[in-house]
């Protein structure tokens, strides 16, 4: 008797597991990891440092206490500017995480019913439903050929696409004997 194949959407998010992965991937390289997370009113951070509803957190062990990757929420504690914070993030607001040193990682869709990066949202007349005005938001550059600074300041940079340049040649495997 055959076990009926569950539809593709079922299960949980691969999100959480991602972020947990991409995490260790760092930590075991001796990069930092960072997280780019969209901010609303769902968000625990330092508002202080939010610019465009986004923040950049410095989440390696050196830089948290009590940081806790679930599956729902990514808490820890962190200093800002000298008192230490308690933060909370639900996983669905996590847009990006990646080594600081090199940039290398993954982005991710944004939150439901969250604005473009960057954007605002502007009431419409009547007391319509509010429409997001979209403009130019943050880009994660490509690894490969780029070589793109840290964020700093709590926000993503915007960096240029690498000069077209000629494919790479085919690699090829060689016997050593």
């Amino acid at each position: 008797m055959t076990t009926p194949i569950a539809p593709a959407t079922a299960g949980t998010s691969t999100r959480p597991y991602l972020i947990r992965a991409l995490h260790d991937w760092c930590t075991d390289n001796g990069f930092t990891p960072y997280i780019a997370v969209f901010v609303d009113e769902t968000v625990r951070v330092p508002k202080e440092y939010v610019k465009n509803n986004e923040i950049v957190l410095n989440v390696g062990f050196e830089a948290t206490s009590a940081l806790k990757l679930g599956n729902e929420t990514i808490e820890f504690k962190a200093r800002f500017g000298g008192s230490s914070r308690e933060i909370a993030v639900p996983i669905d607001h996590v847009i990006a995480i990646y080594a600081r040193e090199n940039g290398q990682g993954m982005a991710f869709p944004m939150p439901a019913g969250a604005p473009a990066v960057g954007g605002t949202v502007e009431p419409e007349p009547d007391g319509a439903t509010p429409r997001a005005v979209v403009t130019r938001g943050p880009r994660l550059a490509r690894s490969e050929g780029a070589t793109p600074k840290p964020p700093r300041g709590g926000e993503l940079t915007e960096v240029d696409p690498p000069s077209p340049e000629p494919p790479p040649k085919r690699p090829s495997l060689k016997r050593v004997k």
